[in-house]
């Protein structure tokens, strides 16, 4: 091939896949690359790449034989671990064609961690203490009698999912049998490695060899957990960056020598000399670096950060090549200086079930980014998703901080429904970096080194200014930086004013929206849960104020949370007239918030509600629907997910059948619990006004039971029929998977009515009238009579319905 251009095989479907054709494209010396099978980013907008029909299992690496041959194709590269423990690089071999790859007796370093502990222990590899066990029995009295901390590992190719860290020796007994006796990872777990766990910092190294030479990549760390904090299951990894900052001169130096160069060395040695890519992974303990692991592959998402890295006149064609056949001391890999890093967008209840298909929205990427393409595939014209982890959103600058704001600020710019990300991508480079900065001999501490940002403050306010100008009414411009609100109440027009204030919070919904990082619904809830309790007085909301409170100021989610606030504000006719943001590091953790608010309303005297003299026997109930859950009731809901053996992140059980019936994609638990609370004010002004109801009762925290006598006399009760609305599909779903009663459905939740009120039996069908004109869905669904102080003052009846 020295005189012409060289056509290329990558192997695989996955985001590592596209990476390696990405770079390898990049090479003046290559022809065309092809992906066998690829996926939507490597069918399109690069004319070198393409993919091709054909998969990767073993019986068709005939097929695939077929066509290198055919397409005269002088370089294979396989991506994903299964083929190469199948032997795919010796199939190539055997037809005399150049493979990036190890032989099916090497990557017995990936398809058996049992063999791959006798090799380390072998060789004399720093490693963890561990046992190989094929009998459940012998294997459960190891972890009985360890006196330390273990990682129980299947031994073979479990997805990269086979690892479990259990918290306690209950969790890795009850693992144990999942792997061995449950078999929950199929034959992977036909033996498992119990291992010691070991405690630091985590590192992974790709390195390129040839059975002789060794030449890395800088060192990188990912994320595994879901959700930011480390918090949720384990992925195949939610980002990465390199190099990572932990990973010291000495450090390198000392995995060289003692991991790096053995492992190649005993390889040779054993019989099975080790050409490609050995990704080893380390943990940075108190007694130096030890070995995790080996792969006998490109990491993923490891693959997406450090190939960007290679600098312009780095040919990976040639590095390749080279490796494959046995020279490369000539060809070694060169780097530009900086940083890169990677962001993973995942399918919404990733790494648990998920839906797909949905349409990937791709804008123009900022300069210094690169999208690679994972669970993606073309439907038609448009690239959908196919996969867990989608996108991998990489950005390369001269810093850290800058590689991973370009990264996030390329996320940005792509969108598909349900898609989520980590939005702490850097946390232990950044802790890591700002403690050495300390330790480098900072003579003086500043505010921001308490972790209070009075930038990102100012930064915020500037932001938000133009939200909250957006609320002004009458008393008030809504201009916010001053010491306190003005409101001018003769501006209003009242005549003989009573001001009405409310102060609320929403509660652990918070929790929820702190997981899915979607903060402008509680924004509305809060306002929500002070206008509806101030409207039920007979007042008009005219004001409010808000308070953040959080460990670390994240300025783009405070503001989507102030939008809220703003949106929740203009719907209920109230100004936005100030607030507080407290930065409080070590109070709240970092991406954890609490919220409350305070808002006044006015009424006239005489319009005040409820008029109790005028409730008697004989009148109505009239219920507005709700949303949904509203802000009320979350600590059980959380509990009842839980117990279902969900997370927020799961395709939503309650939606799916309406969304598949509207033709729409599934919500996730998270974004259908998001829904925020309805507002009722505009609606019912009007009938305040003409004085057709008597009293309202706003639905929250205690339900019918604890609200509704709050407006009642005492001489006064009322009996609810739950059959004259539907009980909505949330609160169905709620009841059935917790085993909930009706009636502590009913003390709890507002179970579809979120706001009601007491008119007179003559004056119902006009209420309802006006409602619906008002774009409310309301019912008859009580009435009022005699109460002589027994029993409850409020009855819920025919909750079989429910």
């Amino acid at each position: 091939m020295a005189d012409s251009l060289l056509n290329v095989l990558v192997v695989g479907s996955g985001g590592r896949e596209h990476a390696l054709a990405w770079a390898l494209s990049k090479s003046a010396k290559v022809n065309k690359v092809f992906v066998a099978p690829g996926n939507g980013g490597t069918a399109v907008g690069n004319a070198k790449i393409q993919n091709v029909a054909i998969g990767h299992d073993k019986s068709d690496f005939a097929t695939l034989v077929e066509f290198a041959q055919s397409q005269d194709v002088g370089l294979v590269v396989p991506g994903p671990e299964q083929p190469l423990v199948d032997g795919i690089a010796d199939t190539f071999k055997k037809v005399g064609i150049p493979v990036f790859g190890p032989s099916a007796k090497a990557a017995r370093m990936e398809g058996s961690k049992a063999f791959s502990k006798d090799f380390m222990k072998k060789h004399g590899i720093p490693t963890a203490a561990y046992g190989n066990f094929t009998d459940f029995e012998t294997a459960r009295q190891f972890v009985v009698d360890a006196t330390f901390d273990v990682v129980i590992k299947a031994s073979g190719l479990a997805a990269g999912k086979g690892v479990i860290i259990p918290k306690s020796k209950d969790e890795a007994l009850q693992a144990l049998k999942s792997v061995m006796v449950d078999r929950e990872f199929g034959s992977a777990g036909d033996e498992v490695v119990i291992e010691e766990l070991l405690v630091g910092q985590e590192i992974s190294i790709l390195s390129i060899s040839d059975g002789y030479t060794i030449d890395s990549f800088p060192a990188a760390q990912d994320h595994k957990r879901a959700h930011d904090g480390d918090e949720g299951p384990n992925t195949g990894g939610m980002g990465a960056y390199a190099p990572a900052p932990v990973a010291t001169r000495q450090i390198l130096k000392t995995i060289e020598e003692t991991v790096l160069r053995p492992s190649i060395d005993g390889m040779r040695k054993d019989g099975f000399p080790f050409v490609g890519c050995l990704f080893t992974g380390f943990m940075l303990t108190a007694d130096g670096p030890k070995l995790l692991e080996y792969n006998c592959r490109f990491g993923d998402p490891e693959t997406e950060v450090v190939l960007p890295l290679l600098d312009d006149a780095c040919d990976l064609s040639d590095v390749f090549l080279a490796a494959a056949e046995g020279r490369l001391d000539a060809t070694p890999l060169r780097f530009k200086e900086g940083y890169a890093a990677t962001v993973i967008m995942a399918s919404g209840g990733y790494p648990g079930s998920y839906t797909k298909g949905h349409v990937i929205s791709l804008g123009e990427p900022p300069q210094g980014t690169q999208v690679f393409h994972a669970g993606t595939k073309m439907s038609g014209d448009s690239i959908v998703t196919s996969g867990g982890r989608v996108l991998a959103v990489t950005g390369v600058s001269n810093t850290l901080q800058e590689a991973l704001d370009l990264a996030y600020a390329c996320v940005k710019t792509v969108g598909f429904e349900g898609g989520f990300c980590r939005s702490d991508i850097g946390f232990r480079a950044s802790k890591y970096l700002k403690e050495a900065e300390l330790d480098a001999g900072s003579t003086g501490l500043s505010y921001a080194d308490a972790g209070v940002d009075i930038d990102a403050g100012n930064r915020l306010v500037d932001l938000i200014k133009p939200i909250v100008k957006a609320t002004r009414r009458a008393g008030t411009d809504s201009d916010i930086g001053g010491f306190g609100g003005v409101f001018d109440l003769k501006a209003t027009g009242y005549k003989d004013p009573v001001l009405v204030s409310a102060t609320d919070g929403v509660g652990t919904k918070l929790k929820i929206a702190h997981e899915m990082k979607i903060h402008d619904t509680v924004g509305i809830d809060l306002v929500a849960m002070q206008v509806n309790d101030i409207i039920v007085q007979g007042a008009e909301p005219l004001f409010f104020l808000d308070y953040y409170a959080c460990g670390h100021l994240d300025v783009e989610a405070t503001r989507d949370f102030v939008k809220g606030v703003a949106d929740g504000c203009v719907e209920s006719g109230c100004a936005l007239i100030g607030g507080e943001t407290a930065e409080m590091p070590g109070l709240y953790s970092k991406g954890d918030y609490d919220v409350a608010g305070f808002a006044v309303g006015a009424v006239e005297r005489s319009e005040i509600l409820p008029r109790m003299d005028e409730i008697r026997d004989g009148d109505v109930l009239i219920g507005l629907a709700s949303s949904g859950v509203h802000s009320n009731g979350f600590s059980l809901v959380r509990k009842v997910v839980a117990n279902a053996g969900l997370d927020f992140h799961s395709a939503c059980p309650w939606d799916s059948a309406a969304a598949a019936a509207a033709g729409s994609g599934s919500k996730t638990v998270g974004e259908a619990l998001l829904t925020p609370t309805r507002i009722y004010v505009k609606a019912l002004l009007p009938l305040i006004h003409k004085r057709v109801v008597k009293g309202m009762a706003h639905i929250t925290g205690g339900g019918f039971i604890d609200n509704i006598p709050r407006v009642l006399p005492k001489s006064i009760g009322v009996e609810i029929d739950a059959a004259a609305w539907e009980l909505p599909a949330v609160f169905k779903w709620i009841k059935k998977s917790g085993g909930i009663a009706a009636e502590e459905m009913a003390r709890t939740f507002n179970c579809g009515i979120g706001m009601v009120l007491v008119v007179s039996s003559g004056d119902a069908e006009g209420v309802l009238d006006a409602l619906a004109a008002g774009g409310e869905t309301a019912y008859v669904i009580g009435k009022l009579g005699a109460y002589g102080g027994s029993g409850e003052q409020v009855v819920v009846t025919n909750t079989g319905s429910w």
